[in-house]
């Protein structure tokens, strides 16, 4: 299972992500850092993804070859995180067939009703239970 983690900045957020997918133990997924800029793809392969990938045509090609990608809501609206993220960007992660699961931690003038603000503890234990239970629908499957 081809994991692709998307963040910009200092991929900070992107770096807990890789951890958190890191420490589920789990031989059959490969994390594909994908950053914004290189500092972000840095810090996300030194958290433990197995390759990495930096700026726009590398974000777009790679959404179109994974199973998953993960980061914050921000990644699926054009021109943000101060404008790292390109409308092609947000376009080919948005159009991706890929399964997306999105963070609610961006500044990005887009507020999710109906969710809680949660600390990021919070998020990432969530973050980690949704993997746990695909990982498991998809042993069951095959």
């Amino acid at each position: 299972m081809k994991i692709a983690v998307i963040d910009g900045m200092g991929g900070g957020i992107g770096s807990q992500v890789v951890e958190r997918l890191k420490s589920l133990n789990n031989s059959e997924i490969e994390i594909i850092a994908l950053g914004t800029n290189s500092q972000a793809t840095s810090n996300m392969l030194k958290s433990g993804a197995h390759e990495g990938a930096t700026g726009e045509n590398a974000i777009a090609w790679n959404c179109m070859k994974v199973d998953i990608i993960i980061g914050p809501l921000a990644i699926i609206a054009a021109n943000s995180m101060m404008g790292e993220i390109s409308p092609k960007m947000s376009e080919a992660i948005a159009s991706s067939p890929a399964r997306k699961l999105l963070l609610p931690v961006s500044k990005c003038n887009i507020d999710v009703v109906g969710l809680e603000d949660m600390q990021f503890k919070t998020i990432f234990n969530e973050l980690t239970s949704t993997m746990k239970k695909i990982l498991n629908e998809k042993n069951h499957e095959g």
